[in-house]
């Protein structure tokens, strides 16, 4: 039996990767087309709609076939909000952004210009008005935009996957503490926990992990920037809620490291 069960699993996380490899171009060539026949508006709730169903079917197949025990019920709360906030969340693995858009599909991602200008992979999160970090003072002045329009930012303020050798997170980058002093948008910290480092930076696509995977989001208190505080002070804040929040006892929480 385990070795049905050992062999099963590897044929689900093939067709895992096949469900990426057929999908993300046809959304892509999709979104492409759309970008350019589809007045703005209209294009950015296509672009959002067609990401959300996509990561959402994705979810439920995970689901029903016993790899994914997920707990996102927390994340609802940040969906439909009329004002502008930052989305905050720590970054595990990969897939994130999966979880988080399926929830909150209003949410623009900042994310790597190189994954938008990929002609196989980025014509849906351009439809979706996705903000490319090609210029970190470009990406600013984009989000600041966005934010002043009242919308939903998404943005990882470690900058990139929580590395191998973090115990609980990286040291935060300054953009998200930058964005809240120069639009007073309140940063909501999302904190992601796992049994599992899959698809954590450094872990090889063909690596199979130990099945089920069990994902746990919470959602922190928005926290506001105060008037006096430097962007550097603001931001030690932040890092400091994190480690705090994610040091605490939880059947999930990051455990040190193990070798890939």
């Amino acid at each position: 039996m385990l070795v049905i069960k050992h062999y099963w699993e590897w044929f689900l996380l093939l067709m895992g990767l096949i469900y990426w490899a057929i999908t993300a171009p046809v959304i892509s060539m999709t979104g492409t087309v759309l970008s350019v026949v589809l007045p703005q508006k209209i294009a950015l709730s296509c672009g959002r709609f067609l990401l959300q169903k996509d990561f959402q079917l994705f979810i439920f197949l995970l689901k029903v076939t016993g790899l994914l025990i997920l707990d996102d019920k927390a994340l609802k709360s940040l969906a439909g909000h009329k004002e502008a906030i930052i989305i905050a969340p720590n970054h595990t693995a990969l897939w994130d952004i999966v979880f988080i858009a399926a929830q909150v599909p209003e949410a623009v991602c900042v994310m790597k210009g190189s994954i938008l200008s990929n002609p196989l992979l980025g014509g849906g999160a351009r439809l979706a008005g996705y903000i490319p970090i090609n210029s970190i003072s470009q990406m600013l002045k984009l989000a600041v935009q966005r934010l002043k329009q009242n919308e939903t930012l998404l943005m990882f303020p470690e900058g990139t996957r929580t590395k191998t050798d973090a115990q609980w997170l990286n040291p935060l980058k300054g953009g998200v503490a930058l964005l809240a002093k120069r639009t007073k948008a309140p940063v909501v910290p999302v904190f992601i926990r796992s049994n599992t480092r899959f698809y954590e930076k450094g872990w090889p696509l063909y690596k199979k992990p130990e099945f089920p995977l069990k994902i746990s989001f919470s959602v922190g208190v928005p926290i506001l920037r105060h008037e006096t505080e430097s962007v550097q002070e603001f931001s030690q804040r932040l890092e400091q809620i994190y480690l705090d929040e994610l040091a605490k006892p939880h059947p999930l929480r990051r455990m040190q490291n193990t070798k890939l």
